[in-house]
């Protein structure tokens, strides 16, 4: 049975003070709930980041000082805001900036790529920034190149990005196991839950179903479990977050999970702040 989203806003001290006060910044009644504290308290193997297009329409600097006032300190990098030519002065130059708010760029994109071209650079790209993970969000067809590539990038991890009904391929978790579980083991998914949902499956089951490969993830709440959903606050939606935390534990996915939210783009900020006070809120009281 799914909690009520009033239950743990009441019982999260998170959420408690940004219903009581509507201060975006957080952190002075958070200190309990900052990403490295889960751990410490031996709960979450997880933790929280950000996606870098929940920012799209804002500048590094804007995005940067946001997290820092929500005590996020992840944020996977989107083109837009470090370009796909930059030099290494530039890249340099980001990850101080980045540092300079407490923040780190564990991965980046997503990435979308058509063609052998198209993929050589997306991997050089995630070469030259220094990360780990590259979302992706590959054709078919170009898919046995990605698997010819990624055996050069022995660090790399490489996750394809499932987007629902809105795109004709990868549209749910099952068709990218389906499509991966024969390829190289550092190939498999960001489990967007959202459109996960919105194309009929259950997140929390595909979780616990391909966990293997799950190497990132990107949280949001739906309206509605259909392609007619739009993005949500945390906690508004149909997805049943206390399950969703008890499912990454039961699973220990070590992984990220970046807020990827959707709504209000011009102007997300209250939204934005909201919606990592629930999540944190569920992670301390669940």
């Amino acid at each position: 049975m799914k909690v009520s989203r009033r239950t743990f806003l009441k019982a999260g001290l998170t959420s408690t003070a940004f219903l009581a006060t509507g201060d975006l910044n957080l952190s002075r009644a958070t200190a309990s709930t900052a990403p490295e504290t889960p751990s410490s308290k031996g709960k979450n193997p997880f933790r929280l980041s950000c996606a870098g297009y929940t920012f799209v329409h804002f500048d590094i600097e804007t995005t940067l000082k946001t997290l820092k006032q929500i005590d996020i300190h992840y944020l996977c990098i989107k083109d837009f805001h470090l370009p796909m030519n930059s030099t290494d002065e530039q890249i340099a130059a980001f990850h101080r900036k980045c540092a300079s708010y407490d923040v780190k760029g564990y991965g980046v994109g997503p990435i979308y790529m058509k063609t052998k071209e198209e993929t050589d650079c997306a991997f050089e790209y995630a070469e030259r920034v220094g990360v780990k993970i590259m979302v992706g969000v590959p054709t078919y067809e170009i898919l046995p190149y990605v698997n010819e590539k990624i055996r050069e990038y022995p660090h790399m991890y490489y996750a394809i990005h499932l987007h629902g009904p809105d795109l004709p391929i990868f549209q749910d978790a099952t068709v990218i196991w389906d499509k991966v579980k024969d390829l190289n083991p550092r190939i498999g998914m960001c489990l967007d839950i959202g459109h996960d949902l919105r194309n009929g499956a259950d997140p929390i089951s595909d979780l616990r179903k391909y966990h293997s490969r799950i190497f990132d993830m990107h949280i949001k709440d739906e309206s509605e479990a259909s392609k007619a959903g739009h993005c949500v606050e945390l906690g508004r939606g149909k997805i049943d977050f206390p399950a969703l935390v008890k499912a990454m534990r039961e699973v220990n996915y070590t992984g990220m999970c970046s807020l990827e939210y959707e709504k209000d783009m011009k102007d997300p900020f209250m939204g934005i702040a909201e919606s990592y006070g629930y999540l944190k809120a569920v992670c301390d009281v669940v």
